[in-house]
């Protein structure tokens, strides 16, 4: 493997790490206490290029600091008994409110509708966080700086237009096969279940109010695609049912 190669492989590995979180710890540089950092906890969804987006009020601290310098870092991590023995992964880039709060709105909700009051709120706006540097750790011993076109996806436009769709068919035809896929791949059973998003690297669903990640064998770039790694996952999840029984 080419150390590009390897730089693609070690950057796909942090952004399907990310996929897999929607909590962070966002740092800025406090704009009351001149020059140190300010740490609060920010929710975040990801966008098609694998940039973290926020919903933060112009009236909250972190806000203030990101208006007076966009410069931030989010910490994504798993809560553990043992913080430092599992995987984390630091994003830094500059912050920007999204121009248009109903842009992004829909994705947002569907994977944090907890946060529907504050979208309606006036004072809380999205801010997309362009990635710049990439620090993965893995665990012990694996540790990496990851360059930005490493990290991000390539472009998707077709499966982004398409996802809507993808979820509407699957919420409305296939909440067997999605029960299967919670049962067999995920070893959870789950009564209410729901896609609430697919992008390049996997699927996200909604279990009993618990949001599961899917990684998807290979990457996909469009609806076609999609399709084609859903139907061998339910059949990969049959296949081990049917083996159960015997």
């Amino acid at each position: 493997m080419t150390p590009i190669d390897q730089g693609v492989a070690i950057g796909a590995e942090a952004r399907r790490f990310v996929r897999s979180y929607h909590n962070g710890s966002l740092c800025t540089l406090s704009k009351k206490l001149e020059g140190y950092p300010f740490a609060s906890v920010s929710p975040f969804v990801l966008d098609a290029a694998g940039n973290p987006v926020i919903l933060i009020s112009n009236l909250a601290e972190h806000t203030k600091n990101i208006d007076a310098d966009p410069r931030v870092s989010l910490l994504v991590y798993p809560c553990a008994d043992d913080a430092q023995a599992v995987g984390r992964v630091t994003l830094t880039g500059r912050a920007a409110r999204l121009p248009d709060k109903n842009g992004f709105g829909e994705r947002y909700l569907r994977y944090l509708p907890q946060a529907q009051d504050y979208f309606a709120a006036h004072d809380f706006y999205f801010y997309r966080i362009q990635v710049e540097n990439i620090r993965y750790i893995g665990g012990f011993g694996k540790i990496h700086w990851v360059r930005p076109e490493h990290y991000a996806p390539p472009p998707t436009a077709a499966l982004l237009e398409a996802e809507a769709g993808i979820l509407a068919h699957m919420n409305a035809d296939h909440r067997d096969n999605m029960r299967d896929y919670c049962r067999h791949l995920c070893a959870c059973d789950a009564v209410d279940v729901e896609m609430v998003g697919i992008d390049y690297d996997g699927f996200d669903l909604r279990a009993d109010g618990k949001l599961l990640r899917l990684d998807f064998p290979e990457p996909i770039t469009g609806p076609q695609e999609a399709r084609t790694a859903l139907v061998a996952m339910a059949r990969q999840c049959r296949e081990a049912q049917g083996q159960e029984t015997i």
